[in-house]
C-alpha cells in the first residue's frame, strides 16, 4: 500500500473538518490492485500553510482562493518551485474566469467549487491521486530501466572481456615468437583465437536479433513454410558438429507440416533447439527431433541424450547472458543468449517453451505454438 498526503488551507473551521473528516484513512483504490491511503492535515492562514508544506512532504492541497492573510494565488507564487511537485485544487465560492486562468497558469491542477458535497470531495481527490500514481510509476519504470540498461552493459562487457583476453594473450605471443620462429608452431593458438572471435562474433549478431525482437522493429514476412523442411536444415547445419562427436540426429515428422511465419524466425528457432542439443550432449549420443501436428497447435520436441539440468539451473535458463555453468559446461562456449532469443521468438507466436531435464540423462524442449492458418 501506498500513501497519499492530502493538505487542506481554508480559514473555514467547519471546511477544514470535513475535508479532514472525508478523507483522512481514505482508501483509494486504482487499476484493480494498487491501494492508496490518505492521510489529511490542515492550515487556517496562508503563512501556516506554506509553513507545513516547506517542513513535510505533500501531494495534494486544496487551497482556498480567500484567505485572511494572502489569497491562493499569493500562496502559489510564494511557494515558488516548491509548488510544481504539489497537485493544487482551488476550492472557493468567488472563482471567476480570470482567476481560474490566473491559478492554471500558477500551477492549479483544478477546481472544487463552495459548497461540495463528500462525494464531490472524493471524486476530484481520486483524479488527482491517479495523476500522481501514475507519475510515481513512470519515476519506478524510468528507474527500473536505467537499473537493466546498467546490468545489461555490465554483463556485456564482462561477456567480451574474456574472450578479448585470450586473444590478446595468444597475439602477444605470437609477436614475442615465445613459441620459435616456425609458424606451423603458431596453428593451435591461431585455432583457439578463431574460436573465441567467433564466441564475440555469436554474442553479437545474437545481441542484434534480441535487440530488433524487442523493439519490434525486426522485419517479419509470414508465408506457409513446411516445418520439415526448415528442421531438416537445421539438422544438416548441425552435422559436422554432432559428426564430430558421433552424435546421431534423428526427425520424426510428417512429410508435410505447414505453418505460417517467417522463415528467419523459425530458422533461429530450430538452430537453436538442434545445436543446443547437440552441444550439451554426450560423445556417441543422440538428439530426437519430433514434430507433431494437433487440433489447434503444432509440437515441436528436440530432445538429447546430454548433461542435462538441474531444477535450479533451469529456473535461470530463458534470463539474458544466463549460461549452466558448472564442471560439464566449463568447455563450451556460447553467447547466453539464444534461449532467451528463443523464448521472445515462441512468445510472437503466442506460443510457450516446456522444459523437462534430468542431470546426467539428458533434456527436452518442448514448444506448443498455435497453428493459426
Amino acid at each position: 500500500m501506498s500513501f497519499l498526503k492530502v493538505l487542506v488551507i481554508d480559514d473555514e473551521p467547519g471546511m477544514r473538518m470535513g475535508v479532514e473528516r472525508t478523507l483522512d484513512g481514505e482508501k483509494l483504490e486504482f487499476f484493480g490492485t494498487d491501494l492508496v491511503e490518505v492521510s489529511v492535515a490542515s492550515a487556517g492562514t496562508g503563512a501556516e500553510g506554506i509553513e507545513k508544506i516547506n517542513s513535510d512532504g505533500f501531494d495534494i492541497l486544496f487551497l482556498d482562493y480567500k484567505l485572511p492573510d494572502m489569497n491562493g494565488l499569493e500562496v502559489i507564487e510564494a511557494l515558488g518551485d516548491r509548488a510544481k511537485d504539489l497537485i493544487i485544487i482551488m476550492i472557493t465560492a468567488y472563482a471567476s474566469i480570470e482567476v481560474a486562468i490566473d491559478a492554471t497558469k500558477k500551477g492549479a491542477y483544478d477546481f472544487l467549487p463552495k459548497p461540495f458535497t463528500p462525494g464531490e470531495l472524493k471524486i476530484v481527490t481520486k483524479k488527482a491521486a491517479e495523476r500522481i500514481l501514475l507519475a510515481r510509476k513512470n519515476e519506478q519504470l524510468a528507474h527500473e530501466k536505467k537499473q537493466v540498461r546498467f546490468e545489461f552493459i555490465r554483463v556485456l562487457g564482462h561477456e567480451l572481456k574474456a574472450p578479448l583476453a585470450a586473444v590478446e594473450g595468444y597475439l602477444d605471443l605470437m609477436e614475442s615468437k615465445t613459441l620459435g620462429e616456425n609458424i606451423e608452431s603458431y596453428e593451435k593458438i591461431l585455432k583457439r583465437s578463431s574460436v573465441r572471435l567467433n564466441q564475440m562474433r555469436k554474442l553479437i549478431v545474437d545481441l542484434l536479433d534480441m535487440t530488433k525482437i524487442e523493439s519490434g522493429k525486426k522485419d517479419r514476412k509470414l508465408v506457409e513454410l513446411n516445418l520439415r523442411e526448415v528442421a531438416e536444415n537445421a539438422i544438416e547445419l548441425a552435422g559436422p558438429s554432432a559428426l564430430a562427436r558421433k552424435i546421431k540426429i534423428e526427425l520424426d515428422s510428417p512429410e508435410k507440416l505447414v505453418m505460417k511465419a517467417d522463415s528467419g524466425e523459425l530458422d533461429m528457432i530450430f538452430n537453436n533447439l538442434v545445436s543446443n542439443a547437440v552441444k550439451y550432449n554426450r560423445d556417441e549420443g543422440k538428439v530426437m527431433v519430433r514434430l507433431e501436428k494437433l487440433e489447434e497447435q503444432i509440437k515441436i520436441q528436440v530432445s538429447d541424450t546430454g548433461i542435462g539440468m538441474t531444477e535450479e539451473e533451469q529456473k535461470k535458463l530463458f534470463k539474458e547472458f544466463s549460461r549452466i555453468r558448472n564442471a560439464k559446461t566449463a568447455d563450451i562456449l556460447g553467447s547466453g543468449l539464444g534461449l532467451s532469443i528463443l523464448k521472445r521468438l515462441v512468445e510472437l507466436y503466442e506460443g510457450e517453451i516446456l522444459v523437462d531435464s534430468v542431470p546426467d540423462q539428458g533434456t527436452t524442449f518442448t514448444l506448443i505454438i498455435p497453428n493459426k492458418e
